[in-house]
């Protein structure tokens, strides 16, 4: 079975992503995982409010991946392996990557405009060929229907 890893996050590019994998994962019998990720945030004097600060990041997360499941779990009637992890998002995939050899294929979303984003930049530049499995790169210019088409 074909298992895709989506990184989700609250941007554009990751919901096309998402949308990209929930339909390859459809038409080739797979399931998805979606990974959060939560940024480490910077040091501050005041322990408790840096504690507020990475419980919150956290929670929005957690909300944001979960909401995610559940619209794919109403659509196709699978419910995803869903995780959150704090850490730097590069080194944070590649160890989920790495506890999951099962997965078939790293699910990226590129941004619209600018540059294509870290993860797509680490990923599908010099850095692809040490991956364990393929990385699909989204463009974040498709429409939805050039995704439904491509998927």
């Amino acid at each position: 079975m074909r298992i895709y890893l989506v990184i989700i996050d609250e941007t554009d590019e990751a919901l096309l992503a998402l949308r990209f994998a929930s339909r390859r994962a459809e038409k080739t019998g797979g399931t998805l995982h979606l990974l959060a990720l939560v940024p480490p945030q910077q040091f501050s004097a005041f322990g408790g409010v840096q504690a507020t600060i990475e419980e919150e990041a956290r929670a929005r997360a957690e909300m944001l991946v979960t909401a995610a499941a559940g619209s794919l779990m109403s659509q196709s009637g699978k419910m995803p392996a869903i995780s959150v992890k704090v850490g730097e998002g590069e080194k944070i995939v590649r160890e989920y990557l790495a506890d999951h050899p099962e997965v078939s294929a790293l699910v990226l979303g590129a941004a619209r405009e600018g540059g294509p984003g870290p993860l797509v930049t680490h990923f599908a530049g010099t850095n692809a060929g040490q991956l364990p499995c393929p990385v699909f790169v989204v463009p974040g210019s498709l429409s939805e229907e050039e995704v439904e088409r491509l998927s």
